[in-house]
């Protein structure tokens, strides 16, 4: 006898990782994945203002120019499962305390919600509209770190709410007994969320355990509306003395991934170590040169790191932008983050 536990407990289950986890409920929530594994996100392309011209004719209001969209395909890659028995014997001689459904919350809590969290943290660095180097931060400058990675995102137009800065138990010490900061009492009002502790210039404070950032990431800033973490537990069961098993069987796959919005990149901001940053690329009459990396690049225009129409570049090759665009290219150099878009 199996049963179903996607469709039994799919509500608790979803509520178990939504409070498990530190970025569930603080990502975007417009684009909805379920029953697909692959996205196209089309983000329309403005155009600048132009004065009005009164003796223009048909072109009073300038050229007219169909509107053109920023296309970013977004697929899950992370393909998950587990499997593990509750022995009848076992379970017995426990006074019956482990329960199928409860060991699978506890799978979730402990391994899965744990394992994805981690790698929405490396993808949202990697994919930062905005990586800055820094050697490591002092309870002297700390404050001045999160300081310009506010004003990045003020710089960038991103709204006021739903900013978030995840930082380490460290470097929330740093933040308490900084002498920049006189506004600790902010800090330590109550906890409205999974992690949050307070405030800093208008971001909600999520501290979040070392292992969970990446290598060499002091801090990361992510707006809501600028990352995706879609989440689906595809299949959970409990089988009840299957063939070999004197006892309880469960079984549990779940896919999930995480991006950055190309378009709303400049919602997201990460303070790295000093040299942990791959070297820009060149670019000189069409040719993109990097020493040691792989480069990805674009011609029409739009940032490579998002861009559906994003290359990798061959040595040696000429390029041509099309008209109207720029080249652009970064580097993406083993064991560093990927370095900042260079335009030629």
């Amino acid at each position: 006898m199996a049963i179903n536990l996607a469709t039994k407990y799919s509500d608790q289950i979803a509520e178990v990782f939504t409070r498990a986890s530190f970025i569930k409920g603080k990502t975007a929530e417009t684009f909805d994945l379920t029953g697909v594994k692959t996205l196209k996100v089309y983000t329309p392309i403005t155009v600048e203002e132009v004065d009005y011209d009164r003796d223009g004719g048909l072109k009073r209001y300038g050229d007219v120019t169909e509107m053109q969209d920023v296309v970013q395909e977004l697929t899950m890659t992370q393909d998950k499962a587990f499997t593990l028995t509750i022995d009848k014997g076992n379970n017995l001689d426990q006074n019956l305390v482990k329960n199928a459904a409860d060991m699978l919350r506890l799978q979730l809590n402990e391994k899965s919600t744990p394992a994805a969290d981690k790698y929405a943290f490396q993808r949202f660095v990697t994919m930062a509209g905005t990586l800055a180097e820094s050697e490591k931060p002092t309870k002297s400058n700390i404050i001045s770190k999160i300081a310009n990675a506010s004003q990045a995102l003020d710089d960038a137009l991103v709204p006021d709410d739903n900013r978030y800065l995840y930082l380490t138990s460290e470097m929330y010490k740093l933040v308490c007994t900084s002498d920049e900061f006189a506004g600790v009492d902010v800090l330590a009002r109550q906890s409205i969320a999974k992690g949050v502790c307070g405030e800093v210039f208008g971001m909600n404070v999520v501290r979040v355990p070392k292992s969970y950032l990446p290598d060499n990431v002091y801090f990361l800033v992510a707006h809501k509306d600028a990352v995706l973490m879609p989440y689906k537990i595809a299949d959970a069961k409990v089988h009840e003395d299957p063939v070999g098993v004197s006892g309880a069987l469960i079984e549990g796959r779940h896919y999930y991934d995480a991006y950055v919005l190309g378009a709303k990149c400049g919602g997201v901001y990460a303070l790295v170590a000093t040299g942990s940053i791959s070297a820009a690329p060149t670019i000189s009459e069409g040719k993109i040169t990097a020493t040691g990396t792989t480069i990805r690049y674009t011609l029409d225009g739009s940032d490579p790191r998002y861009s559906d129409s994003a290359k990798d570049y061959v040595a040696e090759t000429v390029l041509t932008a099309d008209e109207g665009c720029q080249i652009r290219a970064y580097a993406i150099e083993e064991g560093k983050y990927p370095s900042p878009v260079a335009a030629g």
